[in-house]
Parts: structure tokens; sequence; C-alpha cells
């Protein structure tokens, strides 16, 4: 009899598995299927062909897929590979803490070709896939200015401190960070717009309101200072580098996909950094349907646009760039090399970028489906992000052991964080 064997069946959703599909005949040919349903409601499906060897079994760390979503040796290739049934549908985990995503594992005769078929099943198994370990403590922050969500490691502590920056949608996305903490950072989920009583657009930054939630985090009996790193990405990692600028107390940036520049208006005190120009006439709609707007946003090397460059060379701490050469959303591997040139220019030797062929915009922890477009809730069509689906998934699987390395690294207590 067919048998799914999973291990660890219950793991954090940055953790790869074991998986094996035993008691099948020799040389028979099989579809292997995940189905996720979402918080929304929304299914999330992958089927991939195999062929078991010659006692019967398939092991996916060495067992090439023959076709379906992807093909190769890909361990984690059902996870990754999962769409949404429905087009431009984002994964995204709202109860961090309480419950796991269920992920069904299933084996059916190789006829079967639709996620949907009953077909002949001959074997399934549900495995957890959570957000946080236990003993995370996720406590909700209003504190004077401050809208957001402090998940805390287990254990006595002091952690190194983050805070973890998302950006178009505004709102509050919690998943990233709660990562975080499961794996040692005492990490502030912030919310800067759109949420509670925050402005409704992020068309003027203010950092005082990040400084203020750095401070905050920094005086936390938890938190080991003196200095605290960022995550972000998009028009997030704008922000985060622009903490950077301005603020001592960055040690650590990491910058997703994001802009060395401003859009909108960034102020901190009497200093002013206004739009780079903007064309919104240069959105297209694509044969899909999907909004394209990576040509919208001016050209940062041209003298017109050179008022709204963030002074990188300002940024005491360490920078590291992350960037997906697909991304459909902005040029940000050019924005990242220029950003890179300006703090060589300086004489500065503290940013370091890594470049991803194939990966798109929404480069999240590993194993997280490649979201290639999705709702924005400001926008009244779905807005392409881009990326292909083998090498996004490496880019994630890499970049986030990298973010976690850089992050020990400058956040240590003997890490220097002036340069």
């Amino acid at each position: 009899m067919a048998q799914i064997i999973v291990h660890p069946k219950i793991a954090l959703t940055d953790e790869p598995l074991s998986i094996r599909v035993t008691g099948l005949l020799p040389n028979q040919m099989v579809v292997l299927q995940a189905k996720l349903t979402s918080e929304k409601g929304e299914i999330f499906y992958s089927q991939v062909f195999y062929k078991a060897d010659e006692s019967g079994e398939i092991d996916l760390q060495h067992a090439a897929a023959l076709g379906g979503d992807y093909v190769g040796v890909h361990p984690m290739g059902l996870f990754w590979s999962l769409k949404p049934k429905k087009i431009a549908s984002r994964l995204l985990k709202q109860d961090v803490i309480n419950s796991p995503f269920l992920v069904q594992l299933s084996v059916h005769d190789s006829n079967i070709i639709f996620h949907e078929s009953p077909g002949s099943l001959k074997a399934s198994e549900t495995v957890e896939r959570w957000y946080s370990v236990p003993g995370v403590q996720r406590i909700q922050i209003k504190e004077g200015r401050i809208r957001g969500i402090l998940f805390l490691p287990p254990g006595e502590g002091p952690f190194p401190g983050v805070i973890d920056l998302y950006g178009h949608i505004g709102g509050l996305i919690e998943f990233r960070a709660s990562l975080l903490a499961s794996r040692g950072f005492a990490t502030l989920a912030l919310a800067y717009f759109a949420y509670e009583d925050l402005p409704k657009t992020a068309e003027v930054v203010d950092i005082e309101y990040f400084e203020e939630a750095a401070n905050f985090l920094l005086r936390h009996p938890k938190v080991l200072g003196p200095s605290i790193g960022i995550v972000s990405i998009s028009q997030g990692a704008q922000v985060g580098l622009a903490m950077a600028v301005f603020l001592k107390q960055v040690a650590a940036i990491v910058c997703i996909n994001g802009f060395f520049f401003s859009v909108g208006c960034i102020k901190y005190k009497n200093e002013n950094i206004h739009s780079l120009n903007v064309f919104l006439e240069r959105a297209r709609i694509n044969d899909l349907g999907l909004l394209e707007i990576r040509s919208v946003l001016g050209n940062p090397r041209e003298e017109a646009n050179k008022h709204a460059l963030l002074p990188v060379e300002r940024v005491q701490g360490h920078i590291l760039f992350i960037v997906g050469e697909k991304d459909c959303n902005i040029n940000s591997k050019a924005y990242a090399e220029q950003a890179m040139e300006q703090l060589r220019r300086h004489g500065k030797s503290n940013g370091t970028l890594l470049s991803y062929p194939g990966a798109g915009h929404l480069i999240e922890p590993p194993y997280s489906p490649l979201c290639l477009a999705s709702r924005n809730p400001s926008i009244l069509r779905p807005v392409l992000w881009g990326g292909e689906t083998i090498p996004h998934a490496e880019a994630q699987e890499h970049s986030w052991k990298e973010i976690l390395k850089f992050l020990r690294c400058h956040l240590s207590p003997a890490s220097s964080n002036k340069l």
C-alpha cells in the first residue's frame, strides 16, 4: 500500500522537509499533488509527475520530476510551486501564532491531470507549516504614534532588535516578523500608513515616526542595544534606507527590491527630500489584464531627479541590497547598482549587493510560492510583480540565509556600527 512519509510533519515554513513515497509498483508513474487553503478560503495547488524507482519508492531529495509544475530535482518544489486557483491572489498568513498553514500532500494515478479530478487516490498526508515557534510572544503596540506588533523570541534575552517594513499595500503584515522572532530577533512589524489612525497614504514619510519606533524598541528590556536592524521590501525599503541615512540607531539595513530615492516626500526635522518625477501615463495593461508600472518612475540618473536621491553615503551602518533581475514592478537592479556607485564615490564600502537572475519583486522567506501578480487595495487592476518560478524559489532560499547571517553579524555585541 502506498504511503507518504514526511519529516518533520510540523515545522517552520522556512524549514525544508524530507518527502518520500513508498509502496508503489516498480517504475510506476504517479502524480504528486500539494493543496493549501488560505485563511481567506483561496485554494493554492501544485502537481508534478514522478516515476518510482525499482523498489517502488520516490525520494524527492534525489528523484527528478518529469513534468507538471516543474522538472528536475527540487525537494521542496511542491511548496514553492503552489499557484492560486484564482488568478492574482497572494498567499499571506494572517494568524501567525495560533494556527499553521495545512498543506495536504497526495499521490494519484498518473492519468489524473487536473488538481480537482477525483481520480485514484493512493496516499495522502497533511503537514503543518508554522510562522512561529512555541513561546514566541505577539504584543500589540499602540504607544504614542507607534502602531505595530512586537514579536519576542522565547527566553529571557536580550535579543537583537529588528524593525520589519512592507510597502505598497500599507496596513500591517506580520508573517516575516514572526519568522524573524522565531530565529532569535525581537522584531517590530511596523505599520506606517493605511492602518488604524495612521495616515491613509505614504505620500509624506516622516522619519521622526520611525525614530520614535526605533527608540521604543531599544528601550525594551528584552532588546539588545545599542543599535537595531531593518528588514524592508519595495516601498518599505525606501523608508528603511531613509531611516539608515538619518538615524544613528540603525546598524544594519536589508533593502529588498526597493529604491534609494524619494517617491512622495521624505522629511526629517528640517530636511526634506522631494519626489522623483513620476509619469503615470507610462503605466500599461498587458495581454493578461495585469498592470505594468515598471516604467512609471523617472530616471534617477537624470539631472532633473538629483534632488530626489537619498544621501546613502551618510549611512553609518551596513546595507544589504537584494534584487530580482525579473522584477516587473521597478528597475530594482539598476537602482541598487546606482546606490552602490554613490557609496563608492564617497569612499564607503558598507554596501553589499545580491542580484538574482529570474527572481521577481516579491522575494519572501524560503518555500513561499511565487506571487507573479496580485491585487492592491488602492489600484483597480492586479499589479504585475514578475519572476520565474524556479530561480525565484532559489533566490528566496539563498537570500533568507544571507539576511539572517547579515543581521547576526552586524547586530551582535561585538559588531561595530560605525564606518
